[in-house]
């Protein structure tokens, strides 16, 4: 059977008609900072009669570092109170830096603001449980987050703020 020279070929990343194949590559994912307070230990240790209030708050920010390089940044931070005790603070900044080429320019803040968290979230999520267990609290397991839902929320945000200024 022939090759149909239009059509794209393994490893090179560029189909017949020269154009780049659209690619996403995780090229290194870093721990930036990462902080746990546990201000009452060892008395925020105690077993308690209900659990604790956690409030949990998640950003991102992307920058680029380069010609189709970009690091992103997911922000997780929660904290757990007991009535008006704080049982532990954590924080985590979680790096990537990805390499994303053949994207149309309309895809790209998608791109950087939904998949590249997406990607990273698994991992920090895990940072975040054990620095929990670590700190003798049962693992704090965060739900997946919708970052679509968030960029959505970020973009209108920022529409209304453009309004408001106008």
């Amino acid at each position: 059977m022939a090759q149909n020279d239009a059509a794209p070929t393994a490893g090179n990343g560029v189909n017949g008609e020269g154009a780049q194949q659209p690619s996403l590559n995780v090229l290194v994912q870093y721990v930036k900072d990462l902080s746990f307070e546990n201000p009452g230990a060892p008395r925020s240790l105690r077993g308690r009669e209900k659990a604790p209030a956690i409030n949990i708050n998640v950003n991102v920010n992307a920058n680029s570092v380069a010609e189709n390089e970009f690091d992103v940044n997911l922000t997780l931070s929660a904290q757990a109170k007991y009535e008006e005790e704080v049982l532990f603070n954590v924080e985590l900044v979680y790096g990537g830096v990805f390499r994303i080429a053949g994207f149309p320019q309309e895809h790209m803040l998608p791109i950087l603001f939904i998949e590249c968290p997406r990607l990273l979230f698994p991992f920090a999520r895990q940072i975040v449980a054990d620095a929990t267990r670590n700190g003798g609290f049962p693992p704090l397991m965060l739900d997946p987050i919708d970052f679509a839902q968030m960029f959505q929320q970020r973009m209108a945000q920022e529409q209304n703020a453009t309004k408001a200024a106008s």
